[in-house]
């Protein structure tokens, strides 16, 4: 009889919980995501802030549901790379999954670069350099642990983001309350100011706000480590969107009443440390310290979501399945993965900011994340579109509004990607299509093979 290997069957092991799903989440897109956008936010929408976050989070609620709904049908760690090859097309599933990997591993990169960026501006005496190595290192030594090692960091994380945002919310209370100001109208200019109102600025506005929910789809690339995934994958997508939406417009709510939209920002792009300092001086160094935390953790998060991905399409033979296809028998993680993302994500900190200079470098690595998660969302809409309704015996106008919409609005923000982000996400697909090409003799071959986890007792 044939002997089986110990690492022949080895597997993601189930461990994480609906509060494990939802932590992971909500540090990936970070709890104080709007600070960091907060100034741009404010001059794109004419101060009109809170609309465009909560408009932004409706749009969201679309695809989220998407990803739930064929979380539950393939409970993989592929996502979405998984829902569209096999609903429409493995060609497909392929080309998605190839923006993915773009999408997944520029997120610990550039979180890489801006936290050590902030590192170097604390402590000056040790280089960018140094700082870049030491929290590439830190991702990936605590993502290979395992992944309730992940889990319990972003506990930390949470309550550590969470007591700043308490303590701003305190501070920021008793400066409105202690200001004289106008009335009813003070408090309902954040929503709708008529002396500045203008729709189109609000629209673009929400494009830029949409940004702030990005990172929720790596909760669907740990359903294999997910108890009950068809359940929780969905559950935890959805309340995530939830969760960052409200606590989002609470803060640049907040953040409004101490710095009316009518007052310049000394500095757009650190805007919201600037109102910190205002509702209580201690606050602007805390809240800069805050959001090199919130880097950190969605860099590990996004970490964790890149190797898991890489996995999905290993096991499936889309990537060379003995290195990225392999699982580490005694901790149950992807080590190969957690480690070429680690590399990766150092050689890219070092190599963007030398090549497009430190600031434009960041930017430029933001927008070609977007570039490839916007292109995922698409595809999971589309799936959910022919699963649920095209391919369902009863037609329901529930299953067909939340893709298709989610459809249009992901095409209408791609489409308005900058210029620059277009032509190197397009060099990106290019080199992903000819892989293909290669790989399967012109497409005459079996490009993909999806094997999906077998269900647990």
């Amino acid at each position: 009889m044939e002997t089986i290997s110990a690492s022949s069957v080895a597997r993601l092991k189930r461990s994480l919980t609906l509060w494990d799903l939802i932590l992971y989440g909500v540090i990936v897109i970070q709890p104080v995501a709007p600070m960091s956008v907060f100034g741009v936010l404010s001059s794109r929408g004419h101060g009109h802030v809170v609309t465009t976050i909560l408009i932004a989070l409706i749009a969201m609620l679309f695809t989220a549901i998407s990803y739930g709904r064929m979380a539950r049908a393939y409970p993989s760690a592929g996502s979405a790379f998984t829902y569209v090859g096999q609903e429409i097309n493995p060609a497909l599933g392929y080309i998605t999954g190839w923006s993915m990997v773009m999408d997944y591993m520029l997120n610990p990169m550039i979180c890489i670069i801006w936290i050590s960026q902030q590192a170097h501006v604390f402590a000056p005496g040790i280089s960018y350099g140094i700082w870049a190595i030491v929290f590439a290192l830190v991702f990936t030594s605590l993502n290979i642990q395992g992944v309730k090692t992940s889990a319990r960091v972003n506990t930390v994380l949470a309550i550590g983001m969470g007591v700043v945002i308490g303590a701003f919310f305190v501070a920021a209370a008793r400066y409105i309350f202690g200001t004289a100001h106008d009335g009813a109208a003070f408090f309902a200019r954040p929503f709708y100011d008529p002396a500045s109102w203008n729709a189109k600025a609000v629209l673009g506005g929400t494009s830029i706000a949409v940004l702030t929910y990005i990172g929720f789809d790596g909760i669907s690339t740990l359903s294999e480590e997910a108890e009950n995934p068809r359940r929780n994958i969905l559950l935890a997508t959805v309340l995530t969107c939830v969760v960052i939406g409200l606590l989002s417009a609470v803060q640049v709510y907040a953040a409004q009443l101490i710095w009316p939209a009518s007052e310049p920002f000394p500095n757009v792009d650190t805007a919201f440390t600037f109102v910190a300092g205002r509702a209580w001086a201690p606050l602007f160094v805390i809240v800069g310290f805050t959001l090199v935390v919130a880097n950190f953790g969605s860099g590990m998060g996004a970490q964790l979501g890149a190797a898991r991905l890489l996995y999905g399409m290993g096991r499936s033979n889309a990537l060379p399945k003995t290195f990225f296809g392999a699982v580490d028998p005694k901790r149950h993680v992807p080590r190969n993965n957690v480690l070429f993302v680690g590399g990766l994500a150092l050689v890219g900190a070092f190599l963007l900011p030398a090549v497009a200079g430190a600031a434009t470098g960041y930017e430029l690595g933001t927008n070609l994340l977007n570039f490839g998660a916007l292109i995922a969302f698409m595809g999971v809409n589309a799936a959910a579109f022919v699963r649920y309704y095209l391919h369902a015996e009863e037609k329901k106008l529930g299953n067909l509004l939340p893709p298709v919409l989610g459809f249009v609005i992901c095409a209408l923000l791609w489409l308005n990607l900058s210029p620059k982000a277009l032509i190197f996400g397009g060099v990106w697909m290019v080199i992903g299509i000819a892989f293909g090409a290669w790989k399967t003799h012109g497409f005459r071959g079996n490009l993909v093979d999806f094997e999906l986890p077998p269900e647990e007792g």
